[in-house]
């Protein structure tokens, strides 16, 4: 029998043809299931989630390494990968070298939480606090190098206060410790921190990001509240092996982007504390690019590292 080789295009056309790996590593998993259920639909064949958290996303990252440059795999990247570019220094695979960009999916601001027992209501107010106390306010995060560790640096740096840092395993840990008012303050992602904002177990003065939240317009920006300058932000998007055939990739980031543009998506996403984004693979790629010194300089400053 002669075999009939495809070209880029024609593979792209049929793709998918077999059910698609999604490697999801550290964070909820809500997004790629909700956008892989609207992709299934399309395209007929399922997009399995294949949840590998831990190590700060490094596991989730070697095993996507490993997979064939086919498209067939997915790895959901977020910010804790262009930190562990920084953190790590012997990993064994490089986001930008290994993986090829496919596209945003979406964006997410962190909360600065008070426990309701702080008497503070705004960062001004917390910031004098802190400075009328120094050493006495502890803020919590998810681990040394994780994004909530490095706005509490950030925080500290820029607002001149000496808070302590106490560091869990997990996010879900660290939240617990804040609202059991063990620990006072905490830079926590909007997914996680929303729910406890609105039942008002937890005070929320500010957002990390440039502007203001769409997911709580009234709360000012961190930058608003006298530290300009101040911006961290989490993300989500979808990296395939390097090597993929440039028309797959370009099929995929087309579908999805079309999927992120569903008010149903767009609505569901935005009560959980997520923005949609959306982008082409280049607009992806700079971004990703980005990303990286803004987190290099975060984590030389805060003295991070993993041995």
């Amino acid at each position: 029998m002669l075999s009939v080789l495809l070209t880029p295009a024609a593979f792209a056309e049929n793709y998918p043809t077999k059910p698609i790996r999604v490697v999801v590593g550290p964070g909820t998993d809500l997004l790629p299931r909700v956008v892989g259920e609207k992709l299934a639909a399309i395209w007929g064949q399922q997009l399995v989630i294949d949840q590998r958290p831990g190590a700060g996303g490094t596991i989730a990252q070697e095993i996507a390494s490993k997979s064939a440059p086919d498209g067939y795999t997915w790895l959901i990247s977020t910010a804790a990968f262009t930190i562990n570019a920084s953190l790590y220094p012997n990993l064994s695979s490089s986001l930008v070298k290994d993986f090829a960009p496919v596209t945003l999916l979406a964006t997410a601001t962190f909360y600065l939480l008070v426990h309701p027992s702080v008497p503070a209501r705004s960062v001004a107010e917390l910031i004098k606090l802190a400075q009328e106390k120094p050493g006495k306010l502890n803020y919590s995060s998810s681990g040394i190098g994780t994004p909530p560790h490095l706005a509490g640096e950030l925080f500290k740096s820029m607002a001149h206060v000496a808070i302590a840092h106490v560091p869990y395993k997990s996010a879900a840990a660290a939240t617990t410790d804040l609202l059991g008012g063990h620990v006072q303050l905490s830079f926590q992602y909007a997914p996680a921190a929303l729910p406890h904002v609105k039942s008002g177990k937890l005070r929320a003065l500010a957002v990390t990001s440039a502007k203001r939240s769409l997911t709580a317009p009234d709360l000012p920006t961190m930058a608003e509240s006298g530290l300009p300058g101040f911006e961290i932000i989490g993300w989500n998007g979808v990296h395939v092996r390097a090597g993929t055939p440039k028309p797959v990739i370009a099929k995929i980031s087309k579908d999805t982007r079309e999927v992120l543009k569903l008010p149903e998506v767009r609505e569901r996403m935005l009560v959980a504390g997520l923005e949609l984004a959306g982008t082409t693979p280049e607009d992806f790629a700079a971004f990703v690019k980005a990303d990286l010194p803004h987190w290099a300089r975060l984590i030389e400053q805060s003295g991070a590292h993993i041995d």
